[in-house]
Order: structure tokens, then sequence, then C-alpha cells
């Protein structure tokens, strides 16, 4: 009876956020109408953020133990509702087509980045002072975007929280960390981060970025630096106890080198999903690449190889553990498929749900508003997926890339922008912000909630420096 409750209980709800939206069939394939869904259908998705957001902060104990269970039931309420609204083949289509084509390689790089840069480890005297961890933040910045935001990240996050330990006021050095070596500074190469990526396959070449974006990478990251290398000093002379050489003090020694090798693997492993190699397989209109594939299995054997051939006292001495990939995991499958529908808004252009955003970005004239652009790209960004966000205003552009290199270099810009720097708006605004965060909590650092790391760092910190931005180049 309890059984049946439920079910009426959900086709009640897939009554109320039904519309007239209906499954299409575009090459075959089925497809939503994202013109007419209501928009009831962020409700999922708004969701699992809400509950990333609250739980934490009023229930930890619940959510440390319980959050992958709270992740699931957003999941498969999204995925039961949207079945029962737009149909099984519809349903099916979407979950193999977000898992296929997009979580999958997207938590297989993580994974391989992850276990990679856990292998290497910096022993030695490193201390952290405000003048080492300005070094390590512009260290990272610069390595962004030649090996990825996550790669960077992941190789550096360690070795500054080790350098910190003594210290008590050091959550302010992660979130800067965030901020520069996560988020803005992977900017200057396809590699850097995924919006990029996805431009460089739709036909930006490889090095308009480094020349179109320097500018306004290097001031918010010279502002940034400035002010974290001031904040840094003021708290560090409050410090009751100053800090010693970290342990295993003396010479600075770089254990588990092969893994630098295994990086440039990885690198070479994502530049091969660029790649035409044709389709490998086709499972229920979803036609899978065969780079995708390579890709997935060369980023397996590399995670593979990094556990077979670190000594498991570098791991010991990084304090690893997979729960941060755990973490990223659970979350991060939810957020995926809840995010279908809300990305279908968008991509209804003007017309759609969401089509104020879409038209808030060209004048009555049909001129591009570059600002708009900027800011209307990062917003979403913060809480969608970047990728994704930056193609839907890529193709509200024109989608020529010839004519956005040149005739609309400063639209794309503006895109390239708020796409990769807003990323650092919130923790899910780009995957290694959120494994940042789980690491750093998991070596005893208190991190801010969700809402507090907007209202304490994000709108002081970030806002203006976009506002600067915005009048310097918007």
């Amino acid at each position: 009876m309890k059984r049946n409750h439920f079910i009426l209980f959900l086709l009640a709800i897939a009554a109320a956020v039904g519309s007239p939206a209906r499954a299409y069939a575009a090459s075959g394939a089925p497809h939503i109408d994202g013109t007419g869904i209501s928009l009831l259908w962020v409700l999922p998705f708004a969701g699992i953020l809400l509950s990333i957001a609250v739980f934490p902060l009023v229930l930890p104990r619940l959510w440390h133990h319980h959050y992958g269970k709270i992740s699931l039931f957003w999941g498969l309420l999204f995925i039961t509702l949207f079945t029962l609204n737009f149909g099984w083949s519809t349903s099916v289509y979407y979950v193999l087509e977000v898992y296929l084509l997009e979580f999958i390689p997207f938590i297989m790089l993580l994974l391989a980045l992850f276990t990679v840069s856990g292998g290497i480890h910096l022993r030695g005297a490193l201390v952290g002072t405000p003048g080492v961890n300005t070094l390590i933040l512009l260290l990272g910045t610069v390595l962004a975007s030649w090996m990825g935001t996550t790669g960077a990240a992941m190789l550096l996050i360690r070795p500054l929280i080790r350098a910190n330990e003594q210290r008590t006021r050091k959550t302010h050095i992660i979130v800067f960390f965030i901020f520069l070596v996560a988020n803005i500074g992977g900017s200057l190469t396809p590699i850097g981060d995924p919006p990029l990526f996805l431009g460089f396959l739709k036909g930006v070449s490889f090095f308009w970025t480094t020349r179109y974006l320097l500018k306004e990478m290097v001031i918010a990251a010279a502002i940034l630096i400035v002010l974290f290398y001031i904040i840094d000093t003021i708290l560090y002379r409050r410090e009751t106890v100053r800090p010693e050489p970290a342990r295993g003090g003396g010479k600075i020694t770089i254990e588990g080198k092969a893994n630098f090798i295994l990086l440039g693997a990885v690198v070479g492993a994502v530049i091969t999903s660029s790649l035409d190699l044709g389709t490998a397989f086709t499972l229920h209109h979803v036609p899978v690449p065969a780079a995708s594939v390579m890709q997935v299995a060369l980023l397996l054997v590399i995670t593979a190889v990094s556990i077979k051939i670190t000594k498991k006292e570098v791991r010991e001495a990084n304090e690893f553990s997979w729960e941060p990939i755990r973490e990223v995991a659970k979350l991060f499958a939810t957020i995926f498929i809840t995010m279908v529908t809300p990305i279908a808004m968008l991509k209804a252009g003007a017309d759609g749900p969401l089509g104020f955003v879409i038209r808030s970005v060209v004048d009555g004239n049909g001129t591009f508003i570059n600002a708009n652009f900027f800011w209307a790209t990062g917003i979403l960004s913060s809480f969608l997926d970047n990728a994704p966000t930056y193609v839907v205003f890529f193709e509200t552009a024109g989608g020529n890339a010839a004519d956005l290199m040149t005739k609309y270099a400063d639209t794309l810009v503006a895109i390239s922008c708020g796409a990769v720097f807003m990323g650092a708006n919130t923790y899910i605004g780009n995957a290694p912000n959120f494994m940042v965060k789980s690491i750093a909590e998991e070596r005893g650092i208190a991190m801010p909630s969700f809402f507090g790391y907007i209202l304490k760092y994000t709108i002081p910190i970030l806002i203006p420096i976009f506002i600067v931005l915005t009048l310097l180049f918007f």
C-alpha cells in the first residue's frame, strides 16, 4: 500500500511539472524540446545544490555519513519524474548521453589526476610564510593553463597544506588557492579548463586564448596575489607560534618523480579526445566516439600504472585517501543528470523559459553586449557546468569560430573569461574546487559552508575584481 502511495505521489509531481514540452526525434534520437519546459524542472538540480549547501551546516554528521544516499535520492527522483513525463526512450537516451559522453570521461580524468598527483611528495623544509605561500599560488596559477586546473590543484594542494600545518589561520590560503589555481590560472590554453577545450574543438585556435585572455588573466591574478600576500602577512603576524620547518626538514626533495611523466601522459590522453576516429559504438541513439573510449582507457591505464609504481610510503606521506574523489563522484553524478533540463532551457534560446538570459546579451539592434555575455556566462557557470554554459553562449554569439576569433573577439573573450573566472564563485563552479575543499577538510582545515564561501569570499573579493574587469575590458 505504501508503495502504491509513493507511485501516486510521483505521478502527481510529474503532472505538476509536466508541460507542453515533448520528446522529438532529431536524427533519430529522442530529445526534449526546451521551449516548453516548466521552470519546475529546475527543482531537482536546486535540491542537490541546497543539500550540498545546507546539510553540512545544519546536520554535519548526517551529511558526512550519508551524502551519497542524499545525492542518490535527488538523482533517482529526477530520473523517475523525467521518465514518467517524457517516456522510457527519452529517459534512457539522456541517461546514456550524460554518463557515457560526459560523466565517465569527466570522472576518469579527475581520478587519473588525483591518483597521479597523490603519488608526488614534496619533502623538506617548506614553511608556510606569506612569501612561500604566495610563490606556491603563483606557481600553481602558471601551471594551471599547461596541465589543467585539476592537475595543478591536485599537485600543489598537499604541499601547501603541509607547509601551513602549524598555522592556526589557514582557511583563506585554501580559498585563494581555489580562486587562482583551480580556476583563473587555467584561462590561457584549451588544456587549462574544459570550456576552452570545447572552444578548441569548435575551431578556436590553440593559442588564441593565450593571446587574447592574457591581459584579463594577469590583472585578475595580480590583484588576487597582492591581496592574498597582504591578508596572509597580517594573519601570519597574529600567529602566537610562528611555523617551523615542516616535518622531514632539510633539503627540499621530490619523491615519486615518475608521476610527472604520467601527468604529461594525462594531458596527452585529453588531447586524444579531439581526434576524429569515428564512432566506437552506438547505444540507443547515443554514438560514443572512439576517441572518447581511447581517452578513458588511457586514463584508466595511467591510474593503474601510478598505483603500481608509486611507493606506499609516498602516498602515506601525502596522507592520501580516496574519500575526496569518492565525494566528487557521488555528488557530481547527480549534478550532471539533474542539469539536463536547465541546459535544455538555455539551449531553447530566446523562446525558452530562460529566454530572458539569452535576450539580455543582445541589444535592440542585434549588437552583442559583451559585459552581459561576461556576467551571464559567469553567473550560470558558477552553478551549472561551465562547459555546456560556454557552448550555449558560444552558439548565441553566432557559433562561427572564425568570426568570434576576429570580428567578435571581444565577445568570445567575455564568454571565455566568464566561464573560467567565475567558476571560482562557488564550490561547484569547477570540479577541482570541491576536491580541494574535501582534501583540506580531511586534513582538519575548517572550510566555509557553501553560502559562507559566497558571502565571506566571493562577494567581497571576487565580485569587485570582476566589476573592475568589466569596466576595463567589456
